[in-house]
């Protein structure tokens, strides 16, 4: 039995090594020196309500709205209702409570080949346009590009990013709020709060084959020994940030893909 769990023991580093490899390998090749912010004609507009081209603002304009909630979505004509649902049911709600809150939700069409786009026009068409925007990108550029391009285009004091697929429930936006504000005093008005689910990591492990988990801990070393220390769940989708610390992590942004 010794030499048996030995051998696994050996493949599981190996295995590991390999995985630690692959990532910084892809890493390597999808990072840009600098960063593209180019944005295609098509990209600088959005449909209102009445199907009407109009400009987008940007991220370097005064902020007319308390939140911006962006949400990158490629092929997610399925699951986008049920998130979108959820968001604006919290969001109405929160506004009838405080008539003072204001809210804009930005789904960011990552290039779909479904019809993401057509399903999020009828939120905009049912909520108005000042309250919903679709933002279709010509090609996909990967999830970092389109949480970027969505930001680019906000009106918000703080910005959220919210996962499409809905993983995570949207009222505990709060929990974020809360977070960002004990950060305070926020140095040059730049503050981050991250969602986590490493709490759920026990579950999830048991749902993954042992390849997939040891992807996970591979690529959680290199964004822990390469990066970021303090934070133990980097890629839960689930951000709140302040409009400064939005445009100046962005405007710095060399991956665009899915790390």
């Amino acid at each position: 039995m010794a030499p048996l769990l030995l051998q696994l023991a050996g493949l599981g580093a190996a295995l590991l090594a390999s995985a630690l490899i692959l990532i910084s390998f892809v890493a390597f090749i999808t990072a840009t020196e600098m960063p593209d912010l180019h944005r295609h004609e098509q990209e600088k507009f959005f449909l209102n309500a009445r199907g009407q081209k109009e400009t987008l603002p940007s991220i370097w304009d005064s902020p007319t709205k308390q939140l911006s909630v962006v949400v990158p979505s490629y092929n997610e004509e399925k699951r986008l209702p049920v998130m979108m649902d959820e968001a604006l049911s919290y969001l109405e709600k929160r506004q009838k409570q405080d008539p003072t809150f204001t809210y804009e939700v930005i789904v960011v069409d990552d290039g779909s080949k479904d019809q993401t786009s057509e399903v999020a026009f009828k939120y905009c068409q049912k909520y108005g346009s000042d309250k919903v925007r679709v933002i279709t990108l010509v090609k996909n550029r990967g999830k970092g590009g389109a949480i970027r391009m969505g930001i680019f285009s906000s009106r918000g004091e703080k910005i959220l990013m919210a996962d499409a697929d809905g993983a995570t429930k949207f009222p505990d936006v709060e929990k974020l709020e809360k977070g960002l504000n004990d950060l305070q005093p926020w140095p040059g008005q730049m503050a981050i709060a991250c969602g986590s689910r490493a709490h759920l990591e026990k579950e999830s492990i048991a749902q993954r084959s042992y390849f997939r988990t040891l992807l996970m801990y591979g690529f959680h070393f290199l964004v822990w020994f390469l990066c970021v220390k303090g934070i133990r769940d980097t890629q839960c989708g689930f951000k709140l940030l302040t409009r400064e610390a939005a445009s100046r992590t962005f405007s710095s942004l060399h991956i665009e893909r899915w790390f």
